[in-house]
């Protein structure tokens, strides 16, 4: 780990018991029961179990120590061992992506759809759900929606870019946002398509994921491009894991948000040495990143995803990582009601008001991304403001009593 920001959990966690092991890393291969170490997608299912598509069928592991292996031996309406996209449905049914089409398994066997009933592109990237049941495809020629009854399949003659969809998210509304493999990002309103490419990072398109303000966090090929709830650019973020020189830039492949909010991302660019890790971040500027020399399996990372209970999951070339959090604290002191801060960023003034009486006086202590006490006030009254003109910018954590919230200084 580089740098020092690590997720909202573990930082309050630290915060709150003063420990210093934040995260613990385990690492699946094919000697704990995967098919094989090539992991291309990763999903939840509703039971908890997790589901790994490999370069060689299909992996279920309950999290204990069981596995289940699907393949074309086992399944022979399979479409084909190599995995390509994995995603559950809101019915707890598998859909997989393969070289030959799109296959659903309903808990005993698996039914395959082609370009034959209707799919636009055997060559499947990436499936996804969107809230009304419908069940999006990326694809090689660009995306294609099944409704539950049969398959509509979009590309460049409906004003799809060409370069395929690599990644489909969905926002509030409802709107489709595909990440294109060629063309920027498109956003599908369920009659237009609109492409928003100006001032990315990068057209090359990997992921997209949409937060719970609907600002879209797009990893491209040059890192992460942010588009707010307008789709409007209004950050970037070039260098989240560090890299050897003379390469800067980050080639992000996947990009997921927790419950928190915290940002997950994994990357992957290929030197004479190959490099990859994941980073993390909860706020402001600062991100933190892991590799190998933390425990990351390996550096090639195909996807990752964030099951249940925050846990990250990594799919890479050699195995898979499970970046895992304590979780002892009760969630509701992670980010408090009780107490206010604001504005948030602050710059010169942070004013800090006291909205539950339970609290009374008590001292209010700032930590740093390092768990560094670099602040303690003594509120005596319930709105008070304090000077924080003197702290370097980044993320800082606001301790009261046993209630912790987070603020950025810029």
């Amino acid at each position: 780990m580089k740098k020092n920001t690590t997720s909202i959990l573990s930082i309050c966690l630290l915060l709150i018991t003063l420990t210093t092991n934040a995260q613990t890393f385990t690492n699946y291969t094919t000697v704990d029961g995967l098919p094989h170490n090539n992991v291309l997608c990763l999903a939840q299912d509703t039971a908890g179990n997790m589901w790994f598509g490999t370069q060689d069928g299909i992996a279920k592991f309950d999290g204990n120590s069981t596995w289940t292996i699907y393949n074309t031996t086992t399944h022979a309406t399979l479409a084909d061992n190599t995995i390509t996209a994995i995603a559950v449905d809101s019915d707890n049914n598998i859909w997989v992506g393969t070289d030959f089409g799109v296959s659903v398994y309903n808990g005993t066997n698996f039914t395959t759809y082609s370009t034959v009933d209707g799919l636009g592109n055997n060559r499947i990237n990436h499936i996804a759900q969107a809230a009304n049941g419908d069940i999006w495809f990326g694809d090689f020629s660009g995306a294609t929606l099944y409704d539950g009854i049969g398959f509509t399949a979009y590309n460049t003659t409906d004003g799809l870019p060409f370069g395929g969809i690599t990644y489909v998210d969905f926002d509030s509304n409802g709107d489709v946002y595909m990440a294109s493999g060629l063309g920027g990002v498109v956003q599908y309103d369920g009659a237009t398509f609109t492409v928003h490419n100006t001032g990315l990072l990068s057209n090359v398109v990997r992921s997209i994921a949409v937060d719970g303000s609907d600002n879209k966090w797009v990893g491209t090929a040059n890192g992460i491009s942010v588009l707010n709830s307008s789709n409007v650019i209004v950050d970037a973020h070039t260098i989240m894991l560090v890299l050897p020189a003379p390469d800067t830039l980050n080639p992000v492949e996947d990009v997921k948000i927790n419950s928190q909010g915290d940002i997950w991302t994994g990357i992957y660019v290929d030197y004479l040495v190959t490099e990859g890790g994941v980073a993390v971040n909860s706020g402001g500027p600062t991100w933190t990143d892991y590799d190998v020399n933390d425990g990351l399996v390996g550096p090639v990372i195909r996807k990752i995803t964030i099951d249940n209970q925050d846990n990250v999951w990594v799919g890479t070339s050699t195995g898979i990582s499970k970046i895992s959090f304590p979780t002892s604290i009760d969630p509701l002191n992670f980010v408090s009601n009780d107490f206010n801060v604001y504005p948030n960023p602050a710059t010169d003034v942070l004013n800090i008001t006291i909205e539950h009486e339970s609290l009374g006086r008590e001292n209010m202590e700032m930590y740093n991304t390092s768990m560094q006490l670099v602040k303690q006030i003594n509120l005596n009254q319930t709105q008070q403001s304090i000077s924080v003109s003197d702290m370097d910018k980044g993320l800082y954590f606001v301790k009261l009593g046993d209630k912790v919230t987070k603020v950025v200084i810029n």
